[in-house]
């Protein structure tokens, strides 16, 4: 999420929002959240803590006031966002209609749809635990209106959400399930993927019938490829410069490096 340079009040103590796994400072931050990402925030997101923060932070009095009056009317919840933002006059009136279309066609989606919509969009996000409880509740109430091919897809992206916590075990059993739903060639391949991460798992007997040797060297080939592109990903860089340093200044940085895993592991969990 890009920051922006915000004119009015900030907030002495900022409101984290666990959509975005950012803290918000001003309304025009946690305006521009909300029209860029309006999925995230649709359900809910306008509690009483937030109102109170409004009201304290911004000095919003007024507003928080017409927002808590509306919550026990039992409006919808992105009108209190539209209440919110419409107050805040930090986007015009063609961008919050642009807004209100954009809401609306959400809403219009099939139940399923939207619900599958919401947890790939989390997981942009490395929000996986919210992803895997969407992606769970949505395959326990699975719609009479959804093929196969939905199942498999919703079944797939559970199974690399699982892989990306490091539960391989889980991440295996997702998979399978999404190749029973769709004999996709990609999904065979994540699936013999994990066992090269864990020796202890194995594919089935019957899906091993269907990996020539040729397309085994191939996936085995981009394994390694991936391996050597993980080397100069941005984490491993950060440990590495670490070391780097003299003795106060890598416990500094390794402080300021573990309190930036926390904040992402809270989005996990």
């Amino acid at each position: 999420m890009s920051v922006i340079v915000c004119r009015q009040k900030r907030a002495g103590h900022p409101y984290f929002l666990e959509e975005l796994g950012v803290n918000i400072y001003t309304c025009q931050e946690l305006c521009y959240g909300i029209y860029h990402h309006p999925i995230l925030f649709m359900d809910g997101i306008m509690n009483q803590n937030l109102v109170d923060f409004i009201r304290d932070e911004f000095g919003m009095g007024f507003v928080a006031a017409r927002l808590e009056q509306r919550m026990k009317s039992g409006d919808k919840p992105e009108e209190l966002l539209f209440l919110f933002m419409q107050e805040c006059d930090y986007y015009t009136t063609g961008e919050m209609n642009k807004l209100r279309q954009a809401v609306t066609l959400l809403r219009k989606l099939p139940a399923y749809e939207y619900a599958k919509r919401k947890a790939d969009y989390l997981v942009k996000f490395k929000q996986y635990g919210k992803a895997i409880a969407g992606y769970q509740e949505l395959l326990e109430t699975e719609d009479k209106r959804a093929d196969e091919q939905f199942a498999s897809r919703v079944w797939s992206n559970l199974g690399a959400c699982y892989a990306r916590i490091f539960q391989f075990k889980e991440a295996m059993e997702a998979y399978n399930r999404a190749y029973e739903k769709k004999r996709d060639l990609s999904t065979l391949e994540r699936m013999y993927h994990l066992t090269l991460l864990n020796p202890k798992l194995e594919l089935k007997e019957r899906y091993k019938s269907v990996i020539s040797p040729e397309l085994m060297e191939k996936w085995n080939g981009d394994f390694e490829r991936a391996k050597e592109e993980a080397k100069d990903s941005k984490e491993v860089k950060k440990i590495g410069r670490l070391f780097e340093r003299d003795s106060v200044r890598r416990m500094e940085g390794a402080a300021l490096l573990v309190e930036e895993w926390k904040q992402e592991y809270r989005g996990m969990a």
